[in-house]
């Protein structure tokens, strides 16, 4: 799958030595239902008319058959328009059979590699693909050549109301200007702070900072998160049982321990003998021997007759 996008990318970029060119009527050209891009500037397309003017139009574009008598273009849009602005009746063009899941792509990939789409349109476009051809955001991703993650994070300034992504200039509201609106409540608010944000040409980190007093108020900051440390691998946990065991033998204690893997757990088994047991049991007679009391502790009530311990 890899490999036919790439290819079909590729194609966008030079033209196959065995492809024919042809001059295509400009009128019978109708655009790409799957173009992302809403905005076209003025000053661009004439800019890249009067290039076309002077040196030609240096890479032709490209459209499938629709039927006999007209075209749908796949990529190119603007230099078509631009063509369209000197007002010459044909264009050169590369005609290609395209299923409209590849047509959709190669729209999309055009502009990405351009960097041509705004932030909107980007989100728009990946989400179109999604709907249309009934893709996962995992498929996605792989077919574009991007996570997975960039996506998602696309997909979710498309919580953001229509009001903002088609009225707000883009040159003052960034991207990251969105990604801090996502945090207000409701659709109203958000509103309001992008119109602030447009108004008083607010930076990114201005931004962020409105946002967040507007969602904490006067709350108490947040107590910090206690972090558990996790062992994803037992044998850290046995290495740490049996230095436990060590640290038993060199205080003096005998301890031992066994350990046994089955299919479903690890046994360990740990034996530690009483200090009573280490003792070596007195053989033959008992021997009394002298005992100096006067350095002895004796038990029992203060005002009790004083003996010693035994």
């Amino acid at each position: 799958m890899k490999e036919r996008f790439a290819k079909l990318f590729g194609m966008m970029e030079q033209i196959d030595g065995s492809a024919t060119v042809q001059e295509i009527p400009v009128d019978k050209i109708r655009a790409n239902p799957f173009q992302p891009r809403r905005e076209f500037r003025e000053e661009e397309l004439q800019e890249l008319a009067k290039s076309i003017q002077t040196y030609g139009l240096l890479q032709p574009i490209v459209v499938r058959s629709r039927s006999n008598s007209w075209y749908e273009l796949i990529a190119g849009e603007r230099r078509l328009r631009a063509v369209r602005l000197l007002g010459l009746s044909t264009i050169p063009a590369l005609v290609r059979d395209f299923p409209d899941e590849d047509v959709a792509l190669l729209a999309l990939l055009e502009n990405l590699q351009r960097q041509d789409l705004s932030f909107w349109e980007e989100a728009e476009g990946y989400a179109r693909l999604l709907t249309e051809f009934d893709l996962t955001q995992e498929e996605l991703a792989r077919r574009l050549g991007k996570s997975q993650s960039t996506i998602a994070n696309k997909l979710r300034l498309l919580r953001l109301p229509d009001s903002i992504r088609h009225n707000i200039s883009r040159e003052i509201f960034t991207e990251r200007h969105a990604r801090a609106l996502l945090k207000l409540p409701d659709a109203e608010t958000q509103e309001k702070i992008a119109k602030k944000v447009v108004a008083e040409n607010l930076t990114v980190q201005a931004t962020e900072q409105l946002v967040e007093k507007l969602v904490g108020g006067d709350k108490a900051p947040p107590k910090k998160p206690r972090w558990v440390r996790v062992y994803k691998d037992i044998r850290l946990f046995l290495n740490t049982i049996r230095q436990a065991v060590a640290e038993l033998k060199k205080a003096g204690l005998k301890a031992t321990i066994t350990e046994q893997e089955t299919e479903d757990c690890w046994e360990i088994n740990i034996v530690v003998l009483k200090k009573e047991q280490d003792k070596p049991k007195a053989k033959g007679r008992k021997v009394a021997l002298p005992v100096d009391t006067s350095n002895v502790l004796y038990a029992g009530h203060p005002h009790a007759p004083r003996r010693p311990l035994e």
